[in-house]
């Protein structure tokens, strides 16, 4: 049974209406920056393409069907170290054998948004044509911060303190013990899951190997994580300007961002493009009403500002927690399109690793992106780990 201590309540938001005409006036009331002839996305955001999105989410856009559709999961709030954290906990199909409880542990810039698609596809198996045997308790919960999770007042909470919540919520709906996978952030929460709490973590499962931290002689690693150091340097100094504004003055880029919404567009789909397995068209992986919901999340919860300074806290870390080793059972499904990819000496060299894969497709949103084939993966990673809870 769950743990007295937590109160869970049900949630299912509905916006004000008058938010949602404010976010359409401003939006009409968009002013526009020039760009170079040609320019496309080499500088950034490609102007035509957002002023499509834009006209798009001003006058087509339906955010109360999205808002239903959101709510057919089964969503609730509890407080939890002083927050009030809103999470996804959908149980496995009755039909089902007996279920592995799940935590999925999402990243930026996202929220539970990015596990929409694939938690039915988890709590009932046989109805997607997999195993009953596979089936999940699922549950996805908000960072704080982000989404429908509370904000903190004070200080950023780093990703150790957010796996500590994780490991409280998972005993409070009554789980001792559970698996965790993670993208993104949501893999370096799932590694401290495992790294803090490996008594009750079975196996972690993640998309990425996180950013390298090497504190000994560069002599000592292999050729292949050398040349894997390298590309990490370069895609930083290329594409890594974003993460220097969130690890160090969030909260400049925090005003405009919050102010205005073709701004906060910018920002997010840039990376929604950039990191997902579209070969530069961002259409072949969102639809334009799945990039604007995961947009409308952020415009209507105010937490543009509030996600981008967890990197700051992220950053402050000392490095003794960023080397750690995992010795818990971790899998690692590396998608095709995702950014740096690590080669698996480095991930032996950091985590008790049982099992590395390469989908062929998706990117860094694979879950969102590549449903079944993300699902597949997790049923394949945790099948042997299921007599373990």
């Amino acid at each position: 049974m769950p743990d007295a201590a937590l109160t869970i309540e049900p949630f299912s938001p509905s916006a004000d209406p008058a938010a949602l005409a404010d976010l359409r006036a401003r939006l009409r009331a968009t002013r526009w920056p020039d760009a170079p002839e040609d320019a496309g996305w080499s500088l950034g955001t490609d102007l035509d393409e957002l002023r499509a999105l834009v006209a798009h989410w001003a006058d087509g856009f339906d955010w109360r069907a999205q808002e239903a559709e959101l709510a057919r999961l089964p969503r609730y709030r509890a407080r939890l170290g002083g927050l009030g954290i809103h999470f996804v906990h959908a149980r496995a199909a009755a039909s089902a054998g007996p279920a592995l409880p799940l935590v999925l542990c999402h990243g930026w810039p996202d929220s539970f948004w990015r596990y929409q698609k694939v938690v039915p596809l988890l709590t009932d198996p046989a109805a997607h044509g997999a195993d009953p045997a596979d089936a999940f308790d699922v549950v996805v919960p908000d960072m704080p911060g982000y989404g429908y999770s509370d904000r903190p007042a004070g200080a950023p909470l780093a990703s150790p303190a957010v796996a500590g919540l994780w490991a409280e919520l998972m005993a409070g709906l009554g789980y001792p013990r559970f698996g965790a996978a993670g993208g993104d952030i949501g893999s370096h929460v799932s590694r401290y899951l495992a790294l803090d709490h490996p008594d009750r973590v079975v196996a972690v499962h993640r998309m990425d190997g996180g950013l390298p931290v090497f504190t000994g002689d560069r002599a000592q690693l292999t050729a292949e994580e050398r040349a894997w150091f390298d590309e990490v340097g370069a895609w930083g100094a290329a594409e890594g300007a974003y993460g220097a504004i969130h690890r160090t003055k969030p909260q400049t880029a925090a005003f405009g961002l919050t102010d205005s919404p073709v701004g906060l567009a910018a920002w997010i789909v840039e990376k929604m493009r950039a990191w997902s397995d579209c070969d530069g068209d961002i259409g072949r992986s969102f639809t334009k009403d799945e990039i604007l919901t995961n947009v409308t999340l952020y415009w209507l919860t105010g937490t543009i500002g509030s996600s981008m300074r967890m990197y700051h806290a992220n950053g402050a870390l000392p490095v003794e927690q960023l080397t750690r080793r995992v010795d818990v059972p971790s899998g690692f499904s590396l998608f095709h399109g995702d950014i740096l990819r690590p080669p698996r000496a480095w991930l032996e060299r950091m985590t008790n690793v049982v099992r590395v894969t390469e989908p062929p497709r998706g990117g860094h949103f694979a879950p969102f992106e590549e449903p079944e084939l993300y699902a597949q993966e997790v049923r394949d990673f945790f099948r042997p780990y299921r007599t373990a809870r």
